[in-house]
């Protein structure tokens, strides 16, 4: 910990993280711990917004996110490194916070409208699905984050939580900074079939992969729609392929590839192996350790326990001050 401004950053426990949460988030998160005070949490109680219905899975979910986080290169040694659920200020703050959000703020949010539409095979229609992004404000604020470090994309998700701390504040007082966004490059990170990588489209890399699963999906990767035969010259400014050399492969071999895509002199089959020695040797160091972590499920559990006992000393500090602020000091051991 360095003592400087907060940062706070976390995901939701739906299970293994892939490439597109490595580079779209964790590289960044690794890179801020060396000059941030950093907090990065698993969010189990999101989880649940969409898979209430079934949670069985969410806590082996749980681990198997921490496992990536450290693998990947977050120390809890120098980051707090937490679970949601373990922290239960977050829900005394939530619901605090939930009596001040106006309706039409959570109706508005435009993730809102989406998910609902992607995920219609389930129930949505309940309190803590709207209320999600009231959830995610006390999250942040809690440990009343300076920065959430987030990619140009993103930049309305934290909008509403400014816009609830600036009503919070209004009413009682300048409790908490208002969060302001850290942007961080977030590179484009094609799924197989060329849409965002997501799970929710089963499209994935994940971190985990052990070299035949990577081989096998990189056969089946989408790849340029404009090269009907091995003949045809390529276009690798718009070939999926050519997005994950663009993130895994040295610029020697992104040249040559480019090069020799544009001149037919390499096939896509044949493109679809380099690509995928690429990635198991970048996946590698990751898998590795992930799997001497997960063998070890006490270690992680021993880095879950830790983690959120220093994240709570810190919100316990937000609650009391919040407390203050509501006149209702009385759950401090003062009256008034």
């Amino acid at each position: 910990m360095t003592g400087e401004s907060v940062v706070l950053s976390g995901m939701r426990s739906t299970g293994k993280l892939h490439l597109g949460n490595y580079f779209g988030a964790v590289r960044n998160w690794v890179e801020l711990q060396e000059r941030y005070d950093c907090y990065y949490f698993v969010a189990d109680w999101h989880a649940l917004t969409t898979d209430y219905a079934d949670p069985s899975k969410i806590a082996d979910n749980t681990l198997e996110v921490v496992a990536d986080y450290v693998a990947s290169g977050l120390d809890p040694e120098r980051s707090v490194i937490f679970v949601q659920s373990l922290v239960p200020e977050h829900a005394e703050l939530y619901l605090l916070l939930s009596m001040i959000t106006p309706l039409g703020w959570l109706e508005r949010v435009p993730t809102y409208k989406e998910q609902i539409r992607e995920l219609e095979n389930r129930d949505l229609a309940t309190f803590g699905f709207l209320g999600y992004p009231v959830l995610q404000t006390a999250d942040i604020i809690i440990y009343r984050a300076d920065f959430v470090p987030v990619g140009e994309d993103q930049r309305s998700h934290l909008e509403i939580s400014r816009e609830i701390t600036r009503r919070f504040n209004g009413f009682y007082g300048p409790i908490f900074p208002e969060p302001e966004a850290l942007f961080t490059p977030t590179p484009k990170v094609p799924g197989l079939d060329g849409r965002k990588m997501s799970k929710s489209y089963a499209n994935t890399i994940d971190l985990a992969d052990e070299p035949e699963e990577i081989r096998r999906k990189c056969q089946g990767m989408f790849t340029d729609p404009l090269r009907q035969r091995r003949k045809d010259p390529g276009h690798p400014e718009t070939c999926n392929l050519y997005q994950f050399h663009l993130l895994v492969s040295p610029p020697e071999t992104q040249e040559q590839v480019a090069r020799d895509c544009r001149l037919a002199q390499i096939g896509c089959v044949d493109d679809k192996r380099l690509i995928a020695d690429r990635l198991i040797e970048f996946l590698t160091p990751i898998r590795e350790r992930r799997a001497e972590l997960m063998r070890d499920r006490s270690m992680l559990l021993d880095i879950v326990r830790d983690g959120s006992l220093r994240a709570r000393q810190r919100a316990r500090e937000t609650m009391e001050r919040v407390r203050e602020g509501l006149s209702m000091g009385y759950h401090n051991g003062e009256a008034g």
